[in-house]
C-alpha cells in the first residue's frame, strides 16, 4: 500500500510524516528535551573524583580485562570517549576516558616523565 495521491490526501501525508519523524534518531534526540541529561552539559571535559579502580572484561572473542575507574581518591579530568555518548569497541558501558590525574596528564604518568603529587 503506497502513499495517498489524491487531491485531499495532504492531511494524511502530513500526519504520517509527523509520526514517522520520531523514528529518526537525531530528530528524537533534539526534540525530546533530554539535553538537560547530558553528563558534561555541553562541555568537552569534566572533573570528577574516582573512588575505586575496577577491571571490565572485554566482549567476545576478546578476553582481555580493561582497567577502568569507577571511583580512587584522586581528582581526574575526563573526556568523552566513543560515539555520541555510546560505548565503543569491545569495552561495554564505558563512555568516558581519563585524561588527567591530579592535574598531571595520564600520558606523562604512564611514560614516567612526571610523578603524581603526594598530598
Amino acid at each position: 500500500m503506497g502513499k495517498t495521491r489524491g487531491m485531499g490526501g495532504g492531511r494524511k501525508l502530513k500526519s504520517h510524516r509527523r509520526t514517522q519523524r520520531w523514528a529518526d534518531k537525531s530528530y528524537k534526540k533534539s526534540h525530546l528535551g533530554n539535553e538537560w541529561k547530558k553528563p558534561f552539559s555541553g562541555s568537552s571535559h569534566a572533573k570528577g573524583i574516582v573512588l575505586e579502580k575496577i577491571g571490565i572484561e572485554a566482549k567476545q572473542p576478546n578476553f582481555a580485562i580493561r582497567k577502568c575507574a569507577r571511583k580512587m581518591w584522586d581528582e581526574v579530568l575526563i573526556a568523552g570517549f566513543g560515539w555520541k555518548g555510546h560505548a565503543v569497541g569491545d569495552i561495554p558501558c564505558v563512555r568516558f576516558k581519563v585524561v588527567k590525574v591530579s592535574g598531571i596528564s595520564l600520558l606523562a604518568l604512564f611514560k614516567e616523565k612526571k610523578e603524581k603529587p603526594r598530598s
